[in-house]
């Protein structure tokens, strides 16, 4: 048994002592040990020498600057010792290495709100406990540990008592304009929002993960007689198919749609290859690309007279959606039930497909389709060719005019310190 495995053995057992000591001795071999240097590092901080642990972490960081805990650490001894600037470089060193590692955004959070940074300490107190949310941890007491559940009362009190206001203010400016009764399903939307309203989901397979707007009919695919436009978009396959063929046997302008390898590590998987989504956009997080509207100006027309979903910073995505041969987009859901997702199939080989709530809806060149993403959905390429497909977002139709402004200010302000990808 290897000295270090000895030393772990040791602590687990309880003899802390004779643990520590072993790490001593494994030091001296072997100065930059990184394990020993950490385990010894917080043995000091629990004695609050913290001038020994900033030393002994510092060392483990140099000698290797891609270990995570060593750079959490060592930002947990700057804060104990009230170097807050110290210590939030070392927390976002450590989320630079691994951006999920919530107990690490969770004290970054608390870092930043002591230092006077609210309004960022809000998001990432948001992501931390997005993320963890989404592992089943941070649920109830019993799913967090003991010593962070004084942090994370105080996020969720500073994260409910933000949103409380921030909705006021966006209510007060929202009926000075429009006046009381165009907002009743606007306010009672902002209820369910901050959880002083329980939803009542028609269909139980709706679930938004940010947003949910009572009162507006679900069906996983919305009937066709809803988009009177939708015929003379469909009519426009020829042009914009050619308009396609002259970008594809490049790759010059086309972007990942995960902005992440870790997300896309998340969210696709290949049957056999590796898998890739990307695409042409026209539109990305509410901005017009130029270019690429003045490359396909039949497709920017066709786009032009569709009902989109525009916020301010997050919307339309409007794209041309490239699935490489054997990529599966895993089942996820949408932000919110306002807005729809329209698809014009493309390039459609065999064996491709997309299934919204259960309902599988195989795509046909040119034949449009509009679902709510709110459903749990996923889509496939199991062909050997690539398949393309138009996305657009539009507006749920059974929105008023005035209630599409007030949802774009809603979510446009909510959304600064609740991100919408979680």
């Amino acid at each position: 048994m290897s000295a270090s495995s000895q030393a772990q053995q040791l602590l687990r057992a309880g003899r802390i002592a004779e643990g520590e000591r072993l790490y001593e001795q494994i030091l001296q071999g072997s100065p930059d040990d990184v394990e020993a240097l950490n385990v010894l590092a917080l043995a000091a901080l629990r004695r609050q020498d913290r001038a020994r642990a900033i030393s002994l972490l510092t060392r483990a960081v140099t000698a290797r600057p891609d270990d995570l805990y060593s750079r959490y650490h060592l930002g947990r001894a700057y804060d104990e010792s009230g170097d807050l600037a110290r210590a939030v470089t070392d927390y976002e060193a450590a989320l630079g290495i691994r951006d999920t590692f919530y107990t690490g955004r969770l004290y970054l959070g608390h870092a930043l709100e002591r230092s006077g940074d609210r309004t960022r300490a809000l998001r990432e107190y948001v992501r931390a406990l997005g993320a963890a949310q989404r592992e089943g941890k941070w649920l109830d007491p019993g799913t967090t540990p003991g010593n962070l559940q004084p942090l994370l009362q105080r996020a969720v009190q500073l994260i409910r008592e933000t949103k409380r206001n921030l909705a006021g203010e966006v209510m007060t400016s929202l009926r000075a304009k429009f006046g009381e009764s165009e907002l009743t399903r606007v306010a009672r939307a902002l209820r369910v929002y901050l959880r002083e309203e329980a939803p009542e989901y028609p269909d139980p397979r709706q679930r938004p993960t940010f947003f949910y707007f009572p009162d507006l009919p679900p069906s996983a695919y919305p009937d066709r007689r809803l988009f009177p436009w939708m015929e003379a978009l469909e009519a426009r396959t020829a042009q914009i198919q050619a308009e396609l063929g002259r970008l594809l046997p490049s790759a010059v302008g086309r972007e990942r749609v995960f902005l992440s390898e870790e997300v896309e590590r998340v969210n696709l998987r290949g049957m056999g290859t590796a898998p890739s989504w990307n695409g042409y956009y026209f539109y990305r997080h509410g901005k017009r690309r130029e270019d690429n509207c003045a490359a396909c100006p039949d497709t920017a027309a066709a786009i032009d007279v569709l009902p989109l979903c525009r916020v301010p910073q997050h919307g339309p995505e409007v794209l041309y959606s490239v699935f490489t041969p054997g990529t599966h987009l895993l089942r996820h859901r949408g932000v919110t039930n306002t807005r729809l997702v329209g698809h014009l199939p493309l390039i459609v080989p065999a064996d491709c497909a997309l299934n919204v709530g259960g309902e599988e809806h195989v795509w046909k060149e040119g034949r449009a389709v509009v679902f709510d993403d709110t459903y749990e959905h996923e889509a496939w390429n199991r062909s050997d060719r690539i398949r393309v497909v138009m996305i657009f977002d539009i507006w749920s139709p059974y929105l008023t005019e005035i209630e599409k402004i007030a949802v774009a200010e809603v979510i446009d302000r909510m959304s600064t310190i609740e991100p919408l990808d979680g």
